[in-house]
């Protein structure tokens, strides 16, 4: 008889810790795991089941951003959560595109263009830093 397999968490985090970050590759498909990793860091902080959707929105929205417009100037996004306080979380993609964040006006017929938006009606506060060699886009949400 042969023994099933072991599956290993996806990511170890530890609990006193007050922020968490991963690198992950500049594909489409990391997009999903920074949201799994967003939803775990909140679990594991005992986060509201609320937050924890408001944050995997944002964070997917960010990661997709950095993804789709800074893909071909890095191989990788930093992903980062960090508690800012007993009712804040905030959540971070780094990117190495030092080009700046632009903020479309989209149209009703548009299929994109609204995700900064989002991020901002998710959030208590949003917003850039940038870096000589790129840009950390940062969202604050109420837990």
């Amino acid at each position: 008889m042969l023994d099933a397999p072991v599956r290993r968490p996806e990511f170890y985090l530890v609990a006193g810790e007050r922020s968490q970050s991963r690198t992950l590759p500049c594909d489409p498909d990391a997009v999903a795991v920074a949201r799994r990793l967003v939803v775990a860091v909140l679990a594991c902080w005992e986060m509201s089941e609320d937050a924890a959707e408001r944050a995997e929105l944002v964070v997917s929205e960010l990661a997709t951003n950095a993804i789709r417009h800074a893909g071909l100037r890095g191989t990788a996004i930093r992903v980062t959560v960090t508690r800012a306080g007993d009712d804040r979380v905030q959540v971070a993609v780094t990117d190495l595109d030092p080009r700046p964040l632009v903020r479309r006006q989209a149209g009703p017929e548009d299929e994109g263009g609204r995700g900064l938006d989002l991020v901002a009606a998710l959030s208590a506060r949003w917003g850039c830093d940038y870096r000589r060699w790129g840009k950390r886009v940062w969202a604050e949400l109420a837990v």
